[in-house]
């Protein structure tokens, strides 16, 4: 042992501190608390919340540049699977040759990658159409897009 614990006729002191430790394992071996549910659901909250709201909107009374903005930008904004991007006036030249009653056809029935209404299905022929209006005429088109009926 060492000449720090044992000294001239005396017992080391290590004896001592095991026995505290031996009764202070043991005590804690009684009966647990009852962990209280409220309490604990507290304890843990996350430190930030998130809520998330819906915003409604009547079917047919999007605009062309909500719908382009929450469906096709998604898409046209990058020129994701060849979409023709926004504002790309030699993408969308033969487009619009085409005419907008083909360009609304294949927008409303899906056209190569893109699906039926953009993916959306709840948008009304008459709003798919607005899009088409105001995504051609950032690349130079000059269609009217159907008005919102109030």
């Amino acid at each position: 042992m060492s000449k720090h614990l044992v000294s001239a006729g005396r017992r080391p002191r290590i004896l001592p501190l095991v026995a505290v430790l031996a009764v202070a394992s043991i005590a804690g071996c009684g009966k647990k608390e009852a962990v209280d549910p409220e309490t604990t659901a507290t304890l843990i909250q996350p430190v930030a919340r998130l809520q998330l709201k819906v915003a409604t909107v009547a079917p047919g009374s999007r605009t062309g540049e909500q719908i382009y903005t929450s469906v096709c930008a998604s898409c046209h904004g990058a020129g994701v699977l060849g979409a023709p991007k926004t504002g790309d006036n030699e993408a969308w030249a033969p487009r619009i040759a085409q005419g907008f009653e083909t360009l609304a056809s294949n927008a409303i029935n899906g056209i190569r990658g893109m699906p039926p209404r953009g993916g959306a299905a709840d948008l009304t022929d008459t709003e798919v159409r607005r899009a088409v209006a105001y995504l051609a005429n950032t690349a130079g088109a000059n269609f009217t897009e159907p008005p919102v009926q109030q």
